[in-house]
Parts: structure tokens; C-alpha cells; sequence
């Protein structure tokens, strides 16, 4: 086991839980998708956070914000929410403190005061710009250990477990 990895179990384990001697059953974290998904999120949004807020002065919430403004320039917060998942609160708050640093415009709708767009500075596009090398470089050295059929073959995965998530959720994902 290496430093920050899940505890091992038994390699002859083909099931996410283990049985106990009491009953109970215990997850194994070698098997359970769920939580080594949660793990890379989590040590992949630590690291990153830590590197673009030194080498450039946003966190990954910013950064994900950012990206999504590039690709949708003009969306609504409900959109970001959406694509990125997270609640309402933070990114109002992000959103709030991104246009105090004058990296993102927000406008009014003038036929709908409660409808806002949102885009780039030309401050927001240059951070963009140089965060995007950096993140695309990490996505690249995390990537480095599969060939690259396997990687086509980890994104479509990827791809078709976000498309199910309404399975847990109940939401559509």
C-alpha cells in the first residue's frame, strides 16, 4: 500500500463489501467505485487548488467556473450548478468574489432582472489561459500510466457512469 492509498484486501475478492466474522459487512475500498472515485476527486482538487492558487491565484472551484465560462461563455449560475454539481450558495459566493477580482462579467437580463449572464474578462481569459496549459499538462502526467487505447476506454467509462448517476441521484445526475 502506498502512502494515501485504500487499505488492501484480499486480491481474491471480486465484491465491494466483505463479510465479517460478526455479520457486519465492511466496504472494500480496492473494489468500491464510489469511493476511489471520491478519493482521486478529492487529491486531485487538493493538489490543484494548492498549485493554481500559488502559481496563479484561483482555487479549482474558480478554475472549474473559469473553464465552463470559456466553453459557455454567457451562462446563468443554474447552468454551472448543473454542469458541475455543486449547490446554489458557493458558487454565488465564488461568482461574487470572481467579479470582485475582475475576472468574470456578470450582466442582467434587461427583460428578466432575475435572469444574469455570465462571462470572462479579458483578466478572466488570460488567467484561463495560462491555468488551461497547467491543467491540461497534470491531465496529461495522470494519465501517462495507460496506453492510450485504455485511456479512450477510461473516458468513455467515465463518460457512461456520469450519464447514470440519475441511478443514485434521482435527479438526472
Amino acid at each position: 500500500m502506498t502512502a494515501g492509498s485504500p487499505p488492501r484486501k484480499s486480491p481474491r475478492s471480486s465484491a465491494a463489501a466483505q463479510p465479517q466474522a460478526h455479520g457486519a459487512q465492511t466496504l472494500d475500498l480496492e473494489r468500491y467505485v464510489p469511493a476511489f472515485i471520491t478519493f482521486i476527486a478529492n487529491k486531485l482538487s487538493n493538489s490543484a487548488t494548492a498549485f493554481y492558487q500559488r502559481e496563479f491565484g484561483v482555487n479549482v472551484t474558480e478554475w472549474r467556473i473559469m473553464s465552463l465560462l470559456a466553453i459557455e461563455p454567457g451562462i446563468a449560475a443554474s447552468r454551472i450548478c448543473q454542469v458541475i454539481g455543486f449547490n446554489k450558495g458557493p458558487v454565488s459566493r465564488t461568482l461574487a468574489d470572481m467579479q470582485r477580482r475582475g475576472l468574470i462579467a456578470i450582466r442582467t437580463d434587461p427583460n428578466d432582472g432575475r435572469t444574469h449572464s455570465i462571462s470572462l474578462t479579458t483578466k478572466g481569459r488570460g488567467t484561463h489561459d495560462k491555468v488551461i496549459v497547467a491543467a491540461l499538462d497534470r491531465e496529461r502526467r495522470l494519465m501517462s500510466c495507460l496506453d492510450t487505447g485504455e485511456q479512450e476506454v477510461l473516458i468513455d467509462l467515465l463518460r457512461r457512469l456520469h450519464n447514470n448517476l440519475s441511478a443514485v441521484t434521482g435527479d438526472g445526475g
